[in-house]
C-alpha cells in the first residue's frame, strides 16, 4: 500500500527530513510515484485526491497473515493491512454486522472520533488489539490518520519527499524511491494524524523524542522516534465535528 499527501493536508515530522534531502524526488509531480508503483504492481489501482495526494494498492503477493484490505465510506478511503484479533467485539461495540472487516471498523471508529465525540483518541486506537497498520484519508476534511500496532508487525514506513510531501507505506522500496534518505520506521504503539501530528496510544501522557538514524555509511537517515520518559504531555479529546473547532486540531 501506499499514500502520497500534500504537505498542507499532513504535514511530515521535520525530523524525518535527512540533510541530503535534495537527493530526494518530487513524489506527487507527474504522479511519479503513483508510477513507479504501478509499474512495481501492475494490477494496483490508484485514487487520485487533486492537490491533496493519493492512494494506491494492490491485492497481488496479499500475505494471508497480514492481508491488505480497502474500503471506502462516505468519502473516507482505509487502507488497511493485518488482523484484528478482537473483532467480533468492536463488531459490537459499533453496532456493525457480521460482515464487517477491519477497513470499515477502521473508518466507523474514526466516523465515531469524529462525529460523537469527544473521546481520547489514543483509547480508540488502543482498543484495536492485533497485528496492523493502517492509513485512512477523509476527503471531506482533507484529513489524514494512521497508525502502527504496539510491536510494529507489520512493516509500515513513512518519509518526506523533496517539497515536504508526506509518504506512507509498507514497502520500504517504495517510500526510498520517494524520500531518499529522509524516511524511516512509522513508530510502533503510535498514530499520526494532520493536525495532531505524531502521538503514542502506548504510552498517551509522554512526548515522543526524535533519534537521528544512521545508515551503514555513516549518513543520517531520517529518524525513529521513541516515548520521552520524562516529557509529559496532557490528555486531548475530539469534540463534535459540528462544534465551533473542527476535531482535528484537537488531537
Amino acid at each position: 500500500m501506499l499514500a502520497v499527501f500534500e504537505k498542507t493536508v499532513a504535514n511530515s515530522p521535520e525530523a524525518l527530513q535527512s540533510p541530503h534531502s535534495s537527493e530526494s524526488a518530487y513524489a506527487l509531480k507527474d504522479g511519479f510515484l503513483a508510477n513507479h508503483f504501478g509499474s512495481v504492481n501492475p494490477n494496483s489501482v490508484t485514487l487520485n485526491f487533486g492537490s491533496s495526494g493519493f492512494v494506491s494498492y494492490s491485492l497481488d503477493n496479499n500475505n494471508p497473515r497480514v492481508p491488505r484490505l480497502f474500503a471506502v465510506v462516505d468519502d473516507i478511503f482505509c487502507l488497511f493491512q493485518g488482523h484484528i484479533e478482537n473483532l467480533p467485539f468492536l463488531r459490537q461495540q459499533y453496532g456493525l454486522s457480521k460482515i464487517t472487516n477491519e477497513a470499515l471498523i477502521v473508518i466507523e471508529a474514526y466516523r465515531t472520533l469524529r462525529d460523537r465525540g469527544p473521546y481520547p483518541v489514543d483509547k480508540v486506537v488502543r482498543d484495536f488489539q492485533g497485528k496492523f497498520a493502517f492509513i485512512l484519508f477523509d476527503g471531506v476534511n482533507k484529513t489524514v490518520f494512521a497508525a502502527s500496532d504496539v510491536d510494529g508487525s507489520v512493516p509500515f514506513f513513512w518519509g518526506t519527499d523533496a517539497e515536504g510531501h508526506l509518504v506512507l507505506s509498507d514497502n520500504t522500496d517504495i517510500v526510498k524511491k520517494g524520500c531518499a534518505k529522509s524516511y524511516g520506521p512509522f513508530p510502533k504503539g503510535c498514530f499520526f494524524t494532520s493536525s495532531g501530528g505524531l502521538r503514542s496510544f502506548e504510552h498517551p501522557k509522554n512526548e515522543l523524542k526524535p533519534v537521528p538514524r544512521v545508515d551503514s555509511s555513516g549518513e543520517v537517515c531520517g529518524a525513529t522516534f521513541k516515548v520521552d520518559a520524562e516529557a509529559k504531555r496532557e490528555t486531548t479529546k475530539m469534540p463534535r465535528v459540528d462544534s465551533s473547532q473542527n476535531w482535528a486540531g484537537h488531537i
